[in-house]
């Protein structure tokens, strides 16, 4: 009885030893409140089975333990990161773990020494007892490892769930300012301006801000979801900050094309000033060259008219000759025949009023070639005084076949006179000599073709006074020295006229042939009387009714209209502008066919027109006799000159 009140006093001590020396030594260290703190460490650092104390026992098994517990928040500028080592021990709790360590040893060597003073007094009670309180031991402890397995689980939930209540650091209200701030810039920028989706969404996230910061004064206020709302308007400025770098490249991109561009217009602004500088080098050069032209043209037109209106040595020798000739023969061989057919109105006389033989040779050569009834053509001829004697001899020398022929001179015409013919008197006047051939004077005309011989020769005007030339005839064919006859002209004879005067064709294919390119339509006068759109005919080949000329009195109206043109005010030369005024709405249209008109200047007259026609006219300069004539078209006019007639070999006339 008094070995196990032994045996029992000794156990009980060393159960309590520790416990007092655990007590004793950390009772001046911590208050209750720290001792609390370190019974839930040593709960949560003290497996069941293990013998020594430590704070983290290396053989801790899965379930036990668990992975290192942080909350992370991201920012570009502020992370706060809480882990295992925020639950590390202090140094104090660490010594704890040793001492206990140190009890624990000598409570093993005293419960040691027991048994074996035990096992020599009774082996078998001593193990039975031993093994009942090792039992309950075991027990008690297995109970406190479990209770204190749950006040550390009940601290790590604690833990959790304060740091996942933590509130927002101070900074991040600040920067959640700073966002808005930025956001606000955005919202100006251009590149996010324009981006109607984006600037929604962005003042949606700065009101949302707004609400988390209204009212916070500290950083406890914030809500909850302040976090959301921070990650929200983050992923939004990223997105933005995004937009305004694209937009940053996109301005690169263009900053380079417009440097190109620029670079490229430099480029264009040299090239163009050089092209300006050779353009204005070309301008010079074709305005100089336009002068020389227009020097050339001038030059040219001279000696075309100088070439017009100078016959070729041949055509000037030729009635030099014949005039010799003529003033040879006797009076009775000066003669024509058939005198008394001359004014027989049933013949067909043709009136030709010329100062050139050989060309009046070819206009009576040509007709009576071409006539079928050449006895009945009856040709009139006038010429001036220094040409009278050689047109005689040359149709005396060459008679017209079967037709008849009376060659008259203009200076017989006692009754053409200044005091009858106002274009006779105003030929005679100073001013208008003047006009025409003085050309320094200050009313001269600068046109060359007005300083032509013929425009100052009444035979250009006998054509006003066929009636009082041929008081007896009733129709009369008027030809001029420039046409050739290539078929047979009696069926003009037998045309009606429908009470008009003149038969003429109609050169309105033109449009310069009209009315307006002869008369001046300024002139009230001109203008009140005529029609400017109206068409023109051609002189050269005109069939004249005497009968009706006399009736409507054709010549007066002649000499009313010339005297109104005294000074030029109306028209300023020829006979075709006062022909078309004195014979307007006189004129009967003939065939195109009857009179084919422009081989004296239009090289592009239609060969087969040509053929077709009745009477071809070189009107123009370009005379079939002068050396400018158009080649292509001479033919149709020497084949009817006799190149080996005697007289024009001695003048040296070739074709």
């Amino acid at each position: 009885m008094r070995l196990r009140n032994l045996v029992f006093g000794l156990l009980s001590l060393s159960v309590l030893a520790p416990i007092l020396l655990y007590i004793d030594n950390f009772s001046s260290l911590t208050p209750s409140f720290k001792q609390e703190f370190l019974e839930d460490v040593t709960a949560l650092i003290l497996p069941a089975d293990s013998s020594h104390l430590n704070v983290l026992p290396q053989g801790e098994s899965s379930a036990v333990r668990k992975e290192p517990i942080g909350i992370v928040y991201t920012d570009n500028s502020y992370k706060t990161v809480l882990t295992d080592k925020d639950l590390q021990l202090p140094d104090t709790d660490r010594a704890l773990s040793a001492t206990d360590e140190d009890a624990q040893s000598r409570k093993d060597d005293i419960i040691k020494q027991v048994i074996q003073s035990s096992n020599q007094e009774k082996e078998e009670t001593r193990t039975d007892r031993v093994a009942d309180q090792e039992s309950h031991q075991l027990k008690q402890q297995s109970a406190l490892n479990s209770d204190k397995v749950g006040k550390r689980d009940a601290l790590l939930t604690k833990i959790n769930k304060q740091t996942s209540q933590s509130p927002i650091p101070a900074a991040w209200e600040r920067q959640l300012r700073d966002r808005l701030i930025k956001a606000r810039v955005y919202l100006s920028l251009p590149a996010t301006k324009n981006n109607h989706r984006f600037t929604r969404d962005l003042r949606m996230r700065i009101k949302e801000v707004q609400c988390v910061l209204e009212g916070a004064i500290k950083d406890s206020d914030m809500p909850k979801n302040a976090y959301e709302k921070w990650k929200a308007m983050d992923q939004l400025l990223e997105k933005g900050k995004q937009m305004q770098y694209e937009s940053a490249n996109e301005l690169k991109k263009v900053e380079a094309i417009l440097h190109s561009t620029e670079e490229q217009l430099r480029v264009h602004k040299k090239q163009t000033m050089s092209l300006t500088t050779m353009v204005e080098k070309l301008r010079a050069t074709l305005h100089s060259t336009e002068e020389q032209l227009q020097e050339h043209k001038k030059q040219n037109m001279f000696l075309t008219q100088l070439t017009a209106k100078t016959l070729p040595k041949g055509l000037h020798c030729l009635p030099l000759r014949l005039t010799t000739e003529y003033y040879r023969l006797i009076s009775s061989e000066q003669q024509f025949p058939n005198h008394e057919i001359l004014d027989n109105p049933l013949f067909h006389h043709i009136a030709l009023f010329s100062d050139n033989v050989l060309a009046a040779a070819v206009v009576v050569n040509s007709t009576v070639t071409n006539s079928k009834h050449p006895s009945k053509l009856v040709f009139h001829i006038v010429s001036d005084r220094l040409n009278y004697a050689a047109m005689r001899m040359w149709f005396l020398v060459n008679p017209p076949g079967k037709a008849s022929i009376q060659v008259q001179n203009i200076e017989e015409f006692t009754w053409l006179n200044s005091s009858y013919s106002p274009v006779l008197k105003q030929f005679h006047s100073q001013s208008m000599i003047d006009y025409y051939f003085r050309a320094h004077s200050a009313n001269s005309d600068p046109n060359l073709k007005y300083r032509n011989p013929k425009y100052l020769s009444i035979l250009n005007h006998l054509r006003f006074y066929l009636p009082e030339i041929f008081p007896k005839l009733s129709k009369v064919l008027f030809l001029d020295d420039d046409i050739v006859v290539q078929k047979d002209l009696t069926g003009l004879w037998s045309l009606d006229l429908k009470g008009n005067v003149n038969g003429a064709v109609e050169t309105c294919r033109e449009s310069f042939h009209r009315f307006d390119t002869y008369l001046n339509f300024s002139n009230p006068l001109i203008s009140k009387n005529f029609d400017p759109g109206a068409c023109g005919w051609a002189y050269g080949m005109n069939l004249f009714d005497l009968e009706e000329w006399k009736r409507q009195n054709i010549t007066d109206v002649y000499h009313s209209w010339q005297k109104l043109n005294l000074d030029r005010q109306l028209w300023k030369l020829g006979t075709l502008p006062p022909g078309l005024i004195t014979f307007w709405k006189r004129t009967h249209p003939l065939d195109r066919r009857w009179h084919v008109l422009g081989l004296g200047y239009n090289p592009n007259v239609s060969q087969i027109e040509i053929e077709r026609g009745a009477v071809i006219h070189y009107n123009g300069n370009m005379k079939p006799w002068l050396e400018i004539g158009i080649s292509k078209y001479r033919n149709y006019w020497a084949k009817y000159v006799d190149y080996d007639h005697v007289y024009l070999r001695d003048c040296n006339i070739n074709p």
